[in-house]
């Protein structure tokens, strides 16, 4: 369903090792393993790439923002809460002063908002473009807990806000992870599988499909795009952090309905249905973000 490369790659890695013995793993938006009283510890690392995630002009508190929140918005995916975070920051001489500060500005600004303390990290230098890496734990109740692999044929699935222009719009550098109504869906609605969108809608729904041994049919008209946004541009930009998620036809109803009670102000829309496996309608030669794609 994805001819995505650095899917290949981290196929490939995964049958290199030996299978833990963890709920979640490799494929998921994090690592889950278990943990006393019926919770389990969520697991999750995650890099931003100086001219790759940010440039060099941006606010150096946005990319603090933005490093620390793309591992809220896996843990959020998968129904957790976040707690502690290490952060590795490899930097050029010249960032090391004001511009680190002004990171950290944004890194705590982040914990603050979403609940989780910065216990630790780790400094280098380099002469080529900076590196933050973020490693974050949380925990979400055993029966709260929302991975991947859990779709079924004939679920529905949705998509929270809108997508697409995140770069252009600046959105890649300000989102705001939807831990909220991700806690939200693990105890009320408990979707069947959940995601977060970072490599655009065209590469991470045929992920939820793959790990849920499922195909997809997409209603590509019906996908929310933000104002000026193509359909493509929507489809594959990525850098979104919206909420992708399938629930059983039986609790579409409710879910739409007190969606719009409790969360007013974000837009929930049902965009397919997953399908049997093999089909893949509706993307058409929208690719999403790879990585390791070649020029």
């Amino acid at each position: 369903m994805s001819a995505n490369r650095e899917d290949a790659i981290v196929a490939r890695l995964r049958a290199a090792l030996r299978r833990a013995p963890a709920v979640a793993g490799i494929g998921d938006d994090c690592a889950a393993v278990e943990a006393p009283r019926g919770k389990l510890l969520l697991l999750k690392t995650d890099c931003v790439v100086e001219r790759r995630h940010f440039r060099a002009s941006d606010s150096p508190t946005a990319v603090g923002w933005k490093a620390v929140c793309r591992a809220v918005s896996d843990i959020a995916a998968c129904g957790g809460e976040p707690q502690h975070a290490l952060v590795t920051c490899v930097l050029r001489d010249k960032q090391t002063g004001r511009w680190l500060d002004g990171l950290y500005c944004g890194i705590e600004k982040a914990g603050r908002e979403f609940g989780f303390h910065v216990v630790g990290g780790e400094l280098a230098r380099t002469d080529g473009p900076a590196v933050i890496n973020v490693a974050m734990t949380g925990t979400v109740a055993r029966r709260e807990f929302v991975g991947r692999g859990g779709g079924r044929i004939g679920d529905l699935f949705y998509v929270t806000g809108t997508l697409g222009g995140s770069l252009r719009s600046g959105w890649h550098l300000r989102f705001c992870p939807r831990l909220r109504e991700a806690r939200w869906l693990a105890k009320n609605i408990r979707p069947t599988a959940m995601m977060d969108l970072s490599d655009g809608l065209a590469a991470d729904l045929p992920r939820l499909a793959a790990e849920s041994g499922t195909g997809f049919v997409i209603d590509a008209e019906s996908v929310p795009r933000r104002r000026g946004v193509t359909l493509r541009a929507a489809l594959s930009d990525g850098e979104d952090f919206e909420l992708l998620f399938a629930v059983p036809k039986a609790k579409a109803a409710r879910l739409e309905r007190e969606w719009k009670r409790k969360f007013p102000a974000l837009r929930l829309t049902r965009i397919g249905h997953l399908a049997k496996r093999g089909m893949a309608q509706g993307l058409g030669a929208a690719r999403g973000y790879d990585h390791f794609a070649r020029p």
